[in-house]
Order: structure tokens, then sequence, then C-alpha cells
């Protein structure tokens, strides 16, 4: 992880010229007292009236001199910000995406948009307009708090004072504010998360009339993140009039006793006047104290939690110099391949088979079984824990990762499509490369072509988050043409024609079938899917129980033909009844 400071280096020179800016327009505004002081000395006591056009003309050039540098300090630390900023929201999205999967499990969505949005923009407020006005203070502060011991260092003694009594108090509140910032960014997560889930799901959650259930559950978060911003606001409220006490009696003090040392002829009135203007322009650093404490303790906090996102390190990893083949040919091979979860949970257990270049193998089994589990550690989002699992005689763990899954086009049975035009999602991953006629040629051959010319606007038809406006059929028929366009030399279908009515599925069956030099594992709960496959393999609790071709499972009268005769035990006994008819 890049830290905050050198990102900060990175952009030296723009500081440097930021905080010059910021240095020469506070001084010019530290001049204007002093020409006070002399229009009220050499002017207005002393009679000289011959000196008032070039005060004047002073004050003039201060002014301008002052809007110019004001606006260079202030534009250059919007800019860099925002740069740096635009910079850490890139770095950090890069590094969520190079976490492995088992990151994701135990994530939240929310959580995660809270850091990549909410977060970054508080760091963002943190590095331009909060820094410049933590700069801002210091050096306003130390600059007129010479200017003041110059014209009277017994009367400078009242700010000073007034000064580490703020300072305290500034304390004093940031680490009440700490705490308490901690817990809102937790909570934000939290609030995203639960939005972001009934939001996503909300055609399941009118289906089922959870809506009450749902805004209960938004409502008492929504609560807690109330409660927690009030009590920010009490810390802010309890300390601030303390800033507000000291700025408001401030200039008061100073008028008394600048008047007493005027009396007895120790400072000019010139130079009082000049001094009650420096006590009225130190008031507000004091005044900004609680609120520069405040966002700095903000920025500081979601610092932190984007460190603990960096702390995280992808459990998949490729070597050094990982084993790259000219081409893939597309032999797949586990061998004693077992795989638990990090709680020791076992998924699979000595999983073997084989599939030659262009074979096809189909894996059933019941839910929980595992299925999908093979599909993960072929794509190394998982590393086996025990076994290897092969690719033309590569173990995958020592294979490039861009190679590996640049290979292999997956149909997952969990459909996800992009808020982008039909185009674009068929592409998705080789935009550069598949032409259209390429998209309209998988269309095809995965059935899709026939719904999507009849749209308005055919393949640039744009459709909704996650494929809203689709049937559940159409969708898989998409994401099919997504993995046909691609040509890669594996092609993996999990549970991927489960909404398709039979006469879809058979003509895409068909179409799997001139597929001679690809590989094909079909993963799927019906037989229909599977049985022309040159082996079948029946998973169980994450153990192979039976392995062969159609019929020679169905002669064995196991778990395979109990599933076959659950499909079509109906139509079998009508047959039956016919011939005794």
């Amino acid at each position: 992880m890049k830290k905050l400071h050198t990102y900060i280096w990175e952009h030296k020179w723009g500081y440097l010229f930021a905080v010059a800016s910021l240095f020469i327009a506070v001084c010019l505004d530290m001049m204007a007292p002093q020409f006070t002081k002399h229009i009220v000395d050499d002017v207005i006591v002393g009679g000289d009236i011959s000196k008032l056009k070039g005060l004047l003309l002073g004050i003039l050039m201060v002014g301008v001199g002052r809007c110019i540098f004001q606006y260079a300090k202030e534009y250059t630390f919007d800019y860099l910000g925002s740069t740096i900023a635009s910079g850490m929201r890139k770095n950090l999205f890069t590094h969520i995406q190079s976490l492995s999967a088992e990151f994701f499990d135990r994530t939240s969505t929310g959580e995660l948009m809270a850091r990549v949005k909410e977060d970054i923009d508080k760091i963002w407020d943190g590095i331009s307009f909060v820094s410049m006005l933590l700069i801002e203070v210091v050096v306003h502060t130390v600059i007129i708090l010479f200017c003041m011991y110059e014209l009277n260092w017994k009367l400078a003694l009242i700010p000073t004072f007034s000064m580490v009594v703020c300072g305290i108090i500034a304390i004093l509140m940031e680490r009440k504010l700490g705490a308490v910032y901690e817990a809102i960014s937790e909570e934000n997560a939290k609030l995203n998360t639960v939005a972001e889930e009934n939001l996503a799901g909300v055609r399941t959650v009118k289906a089922f009339a959870r809506e009450k259930f749902e805004i209960g559950k938004f409502l008492s978060h929504n609560k807690r993140y109330y409660e927690l911003n009030m009590e920010q606001s009490r810390v802010f409220v309890k300390y601030d009039p303390y800033f507000t006490l000291v700025t408001k009696v401030l200039p008061l003090i100073t008028v008394m006793f600048g008047g007493y040392y005027v009396i007895h002829g120790e400072m000019t009135l010139g130079a009082l006047s000049a001094f009650i203007e420096y006590s009225t322009n130190i008031v507000w650093p004091m005044e900004m104290l609680g609120w520069l404490t405040n966002s700095a303790s903000s920025a500081i906090a979601s610092n932190r939690k984007i460190r603990k996102i960096y702390e995280e390190k992808p459990t998949i990893v490729e070597k050094e110099q990982p084993q790259e083949k000219e081409k893939i040919e597309g032999k797949i091979e586990f061998s004693n391949v077992s795989f638990h979860k990090a709680d020791g949970y076992e998924i699979l257990h000595d999983v073997n088979f084989t599939v030659e270049p262009g074979k096809t193998i189909g894996i059933m089994g019941a839910t929980g079984a595992g299925k999908s589990s093979i599909v993960y550690l072929l794509q190394r989002l998982y590393d086996a824990t025990g076994g290897c699992v092969k690719i033309d005689d590569m173990d995958v763990r020592d294979m490039s990762l861009r190679q590996l899954r640049s290979s292999i086009s997956v149909v997952m049975q969990d459909v996800f499509l992009f808020s982008d035009s039909i185009n674009e999602n068929v592409k998705l991953g080789k935009r550069d490369i598949i032409d259209l006629e390429t998209v309209k040629k998988a269309a095809s051959d995965a059935k899709a072509s026939s719904f999507i010319e009849k749209m308005d606007r055919q393949y640039e038809t744009v459709i909704g988050e996650r494929g809203v406006g689709l049937s559940g059929g159409q969708k898989q028929r998409i994401s099919i043409a997504r993995a046909l366009a691609k040509k890669n030399p594996i092609l993996v279908l999990d549970d991927s024609t489960s909404a398709l009515d039979m006469e879809t599925e058979h003509l895409i069956q068909e179409t799997l079938e001139t597929l001679k030099d690809t590989t094909k594992i079909i993963i799927a709960h019906r037989i229909s899917a599977v049985k022309n496959a040159d082996e079948i393999i029946v998973l169980d609790s994450g153990y192979i129980k039976e392995r062969g071709t159609h019929e020679s499972l169905l002669a064995k009268k196991g778990l395979y033909y109990e599933t076959y005769l659950a499909q079509y035990g109906e139509f079998l006994r009508t047959q039956e009844e016919r011939k005794e008819a």
C-alpha cells in the first residue's frame, strides 16, 4: 500500500507552489493592519495628509495581490486533492480486484462500496480543503503573533494564552471524535450493504411480501447511523462554545488592556488600532480549530479503514515465472483432489477424472455435492487443499493466471449481466477482438438471436442491471452466447440450461456436439444435459459415487438411475402402459 504521505510527496512541487501562494496571501493579509497603523498615527493624529494617497494605494495593491494568490492557493489545493483521491481510488479498486474469492466470501459489497466511495471522499476532503486550512491556520497564527509581539509583547501574551487554551480543547475533542468516527464508518458500511442487497433483490422482497420486514431492518441500521451522528454532534456542540467564548472575549480584553497602554504612553493609538485588527483576525483560526479537528478526525478514521483493506493479501498468487504454453489443447485432469474451507468443512474428497481434448464430461449430484467447486478449482479461484488440478499436464498453480482463465469459458448457474448493451455483454473480456458478426453467430448458436433481433435496437439494446427485463432463459442464452463467442479450448456449463425449455436445451446440445476441438464440462441436474457426454460422474457429499456412460450408469441402477426415474418415471410408465394396451 502506498502511504498517504507518498502520494503527497509525488506532488511535492504542486504542494510547494500551493503553500508558497498561501504564505504570500497570508503575508499580504497581515500587511493591511500596518497601513491602518500609519493612517491613524501619521495621517489622522500626525496630520500628514500627503501620505494618505500612498497608504490607500498600498491597501488596494494588498487586496489585489491577496485575491490572486488566494485563487492560486485554493485552485492548486483542489487540483492536487482531486488528483490524489482519484489515484487512491484507482489503486484501492485495483487492489480489491486482485484479492482472492475467499476475501469476497467474508466481506460485504456494502463495506467495499463505503471504502471506495465515502472513505476516499473523506480523505480527499482532508488532503485538499482541510489540509489547506490547517496549514493556513498555522502560518496565519505564527505571522500574526509575530506582528503582535512586534507591536506590544505584553499585550500579545493575551492572544497567545487564548491559542493555548483553544489547542487543548481541540486535542480533547479530537480524542472523543476518533472513536465515534470509527463507529460511523462501520455502520455506514452495514447500511450500504442492507440497501444494496434490498435494491438488488427488490423483486424477491415483493414476491414474498417482505417489504415491512426489510424496511424495519433498514430502519434499525439507519437509526444506529443517526444515533452515531448525533453522538458526533453532541461532542462537537459540547466543545464548540468554548472556542466561541474565547474568540468573543479576546477582542474585548485586548481593547481594555490596549487602552491602558495607550493612556500611559506605552503604545500609540495607531499601534492599538493595528493590534485590535490583528486580534480580530486571529479569531477565525480559533473558530476553525473545532471544525478542522472534526474533519481531520473523519479523514484519519477513513484512512485507517482503507489500510485494513490493503492489509488483505490475495491467497491465490501466481509464481514469479509461471508456465505458459503457446496453445492450450484443453486436456483436464483432477488427480486425488480434495478441497475444504478454512473452518475445516470438506467439500471435495479424493476426486479423480481426466478429460481428453475435445471430449465431454458430465457432472451430476445433489445440491451441495461439490459440483461448482470443481469449476472454482479449475479456474483457480481457490486452490485444492489436496492433490492437484492440471491442464495439458501442467499444474494450474504453476500456470499464468491470465492464460489459465482466458482459456476457459464459463457459464455459471448464477447468470450475471452488466448494465450495458447485449453486444458488449457478449464481447465481455475480448471486446477488442470479437466483432459483431462473431457476436451474432454466437447468439444464433445459443438460440438467443430469435428474441434479440425482435428488440428495437437488437444487439445494441441496453439491458438493465443484472439483466433486469429479461427472462431467466433469455439471460442464460446470452450468457451461453458470451462463452461461445470466446472460442476458448475449454467450455464449462454449470447448470446453465436449467431455465430453458426442453426443445431449446436440445438445440443447444446439438450446437455443443459440433464443438469438436473444445473440451466441455457440463454440470447439470437434468439427465438430458449430460446423457451424451463421453463420461458422467455422480458426486455425493464431495465423493465420486458413480462414473461411466449414460447406458452403463443406468445399468448399475444406482444414484444416476434413481435420478433418471425421478425425471422420466412418468414417461416410462406411460410407455409401459401403451405397450400393455
